[in-house]
C-alpha cells in the first residue's frame, strides 16, 4: 500500500496554524451535465491504471518489466527507458504499448519510505514553469513548486525516451499517467510534452492527483489539445489539496467514482456537486485518507 497520510497530516497542521476552513469556497459554477459512465468505458481505463500502478516500482525492474503483476497485466508492453532514485527524483519509465498503439510515461506517485517526495507534497509554494522547459508559457501560469521541481529533473530523460519510441514504432500517441505526485507530476508532463511534440496527440489520465496550479494554470491545460482525465476515488482527501483559498484549480476533466461504484464524469473546474470531489468531500475531517489508493476498478495503486 502507498499512502500520502504524512503530507496530508503536514498540510492539515499547515490549514490549522493559519485559522483557514477548508470548506468548499462559494465559487459560482454553471450548470453542466454530470453523465455515468458506462462499463465499457470505465474498462478503457483499466491498463493506464496498471501503467500508474507500475510508476511504484523500481526502474530495473520497470526496464526489464517484470515488475509482478502490474507488468503482467500489460504483458506487450515495450519497455524504452527508465530513471529515478525514488528520494530525489520520482521513479518514472517510459515504453510502447502495441496493443494501444500509444507511447506512454508513468511517474511514481506518494513514497512514504522517502522523505523529500513528502515534503514536497506538503509544500504549497507556487512558481512560473521554468522557460526552458516550457517556452511562450506566461509567468502568470504558475504550479506548486515541489511538483514542477519534480518534472524538471526528470524531463530530459522523458523526452529523449518518448521521441526514440515514436521514432521506432511510428507512434504518433502518447499518453502520460500517475498516482497521487505522480498524477501531479504526469499532468505537467503532459503540458510538456504537447509543447516539444506538437505534431503527438497527447493524453493525461491521472488517478488521485492533488491540484497542481493556479486558475491560470487551470485554464492553461484546458485551452490546449490535450485530453485530461483525473480519476478521483470516493472520499480521496488528497484530491481536494491544496485548497482553492490558497489558489489552487483543477482543470477539466473529472470522473469521480462515488461510494456506490458508480463512475460519472463531472464537467467544469472543481465542480460542487456532491457527486464530485470537491462537494462528496468538502473538508478533510469529512474523508477518507484510504480511499486515496483505491480500488479503481479493482486495481489498487503500489509495486
Amino acid at each position: 500500500m502507498v499512502s500520502s497520510f504524512k503530507a496530508i497530516a503536514l498540510v492539515a497542521v499547515l490549514l490549522a496554524s493559519i485559522g483557514t476552513q477548508v470548506a468548499a469556497l462559494p465559487i459560482a459554477v454553471k450548470r453542466q451535465t454530470i453523465t455515468v459512465l458506462a462499463q465499457s468505458q470505465i474498462s478503457s481505463f483499466k491498463p493506464y491504471t496498471h501503467y500508474a500502478s507500475t510508476g511504484y516500482c523500481k526502474p530495473a525492474a520497470t526496464l526489464a518489466w517484470n515488475c509482478g503483476a502490474n507488468c503482467e497485466a500489460n504483458p506487450t508492453f515495450f519497455p524504452i527507458a527508465s530513471g529515478g532514485d525514488g528520494v530525489v527524483t520520482q521513479f518514472w519509465f517510459v515504453g510502447y504499448d502495441p496493443t494501444l498503439r500509444e507511447v506512454i510515461v508513468s511517474h511514481q506517485g506518494t513514497d512514504t519510505a522517502a522523505v523529500l517526495p513528502l515534503l514536497e507534497d506538503a509544500s504549497i509554494i507556487q512558481e512560473p514553469l521554468d522557460t526552458k522547459l516550457f517556452p511562450g508559457v506566461s509567468s502568470k501560469v504558475q504550479a506548486h513548486s515541489g511538483f514542477a521541481g519534480s518534472q524538471s529533473r526528470s524531463a530530459p530523460g522523458v523526452l529523449a525516451a518518448v521521441k526514440m519510441g515514436m521514432s521506432k514504432f511510428s507512434a504518433t500517441k502518447i499518453t502520460v499517467t500517475g498516482h497521487s505526485l505522480g498524477a501531479a507530476i504526469g499532468l505537467i508532463d503532459a503540458v510538456f510534452l504537447h509543447l516539444h511534440l506538437p505534431s503527438a496527440t497527447v493524453r493525461f489520465v491521472g488517478y488521485g492527483m492533488p491540484r497542481v496550479g493556479n486558475q491560470e494554470f487551470a485554464d492553461y491545460v484546458d485551452s490546449q489539445p490535450i485530453s485530461v482525465t483525473h480519476i478521483n476515488n470516493e472520499k480521496d482527501i488528497v484530491p481536494i489539496l491544496p485548497g482553492r483559498f490558497l489558489g489552487y484549480h483543477h482543470p477539466s476533466g473529472e470522473v469521480h467514482i462515488q461510494d456506490s461504484g458508480a463512475w460519472v464524469s463531472c464537467p467544469g473546474h472543481d465542480n460542487t456537486s456532491d457527486q464530485c470531489i470537491v462537494g462528496d468531500v468538502p473538508n478533510i475531517f469529512e474523508g477518507d485518507e484510504s480511499d486515496h489508493d483505491g480500488p479503481y476498478d479493482g486495481v489498487r495503486m503500489g509495486c
